[in-house]
């Protein structure tokens, strides 16, 4: 039997989007269908720039009154101060409230122990919390928003087993899985290149958003040209860290730990590699694409 487990995630934290007006609020600025947030479902989704570029990702569940926001706890004050000044007339608060702990969990079926359906984004009350199958990807396991005072003895009721936040980014890692501006340049970063579309953060059919235009356009013209992959290093590499294939620029490493993590990879200069095998500095990195992905031809 496999070990199911569970890891606190103290970088990320929440945000309660009330009042009456704040599903029309954030259906008008983010990135997914707010409708499938409040009929039940969670959802992942982002809030751009009006030129489209990266600048929050987070996770939306309904709890009580409230739309919850599962984002970077560093940067939450600056994504309440954004949405902020969207809201006009809009009946509508955000507040930060750090009463839940949020985390994750995962391992073979781990859904089933929480009595979830093997679907994405299924969700179900847990205490005074609750907890949802990723809705990126199910191997991806459960998100899970508690009391900050019991989560830990809840979760081990249910027979998962307590680990770190180190050991679910190596999940996160051969999953090929961003974690908010630690694999995504603020400002800069584009969803496509990231996998948003793939991994159910982006509706393409909901209406208009904050920086709607330029993702569907790179969207339907096929514009993409580097991908963030999950990659094997021989060595330590820091994020930032630019990645060559023979002399020519291939891209640039974001985070990793013990000799797996993600890069930003021109598809081109990969493919045009030797084996496949990028460098960064004197450390080999060789990509290697999860099963999810949908890679352009070349």
């Amino acid at each position: 039997m496999s070990t199911l487990s569970f890891a606190p995630l103290s970088h990320r934290a929440l945000v309660a989007v009330r009042g009456e007006d704040r599903g029309a609020f954030l259906q008008g600025l983010v990135t997914a269908d707010v409708r499938n947030v409040e009929a039940g479902l969670a959802a992942w989704s982002a809030f751009l720039t009006p030129q489209g570029k990266f600048l929050h990702e987070f996770f939306m569940f309904t709890l009580g009154d409230a739309i919850w926001l599962e984002c970077e706890r560093a940067r939450r004050d600056d994504l309440i101060s954004r949405l902020s000044k969207y809201k006009l007339r809009a009946k509508v608060t955000l507040e930060a409230v750090d009463v839940l702990a949020v985390g994750t969990a995962w391992g073979r079926n781990v859904e089933a122990a929480f009595g979830l359906r093997s679907s994405p984004g299924v969700i179900t009350p847990l205490g005074a919390g609750v907890v949802f199958t990723d809705p990126r990807l199910l191997d991806a396991g459960v998100r899970w928003a508690l009391l900050a005072d019991n989560a830990a003895a809840v979760l081990k009721e249910l027979g998962l087993k307590e680990s770190t936040p180190a050991e679910y980014d190596a999940l996160r890692f051969a999953l090929g899985l961003p974690d908010g501006s630690r694999d995504m340049d603020v400002e800069k970063a584009l969803l496509l290149e990231n996998g948003f579309d793939e991994l159910n953060g982006i509706d393409y059919k909901k209406g208009c958003y904050v920086g709607q235009e330029l993702t569907a356009r790179t969207h339907y013209r096929a514009l993409i040209k580097k991908r963030l992959l999950p990659v094997s290093l021989e060595g330590s590499v820091p994020p930032g860290t630019p990645l060559v294939a023979e002399g020519q620029e291939a891209g640039e490493m974001k985070s990793s730990a013990d000799g797996e993590g993600l890069a930003l990879v021109r598809l081109d200069a990969w493919r045009g590699a030797p084996d496949g095998v990028l460098t960064a500095g004197h450390v080999k990195v060789t990509p290697h694409p999860a099963g999810w992905m949908k890679l352009p031809s070349e």
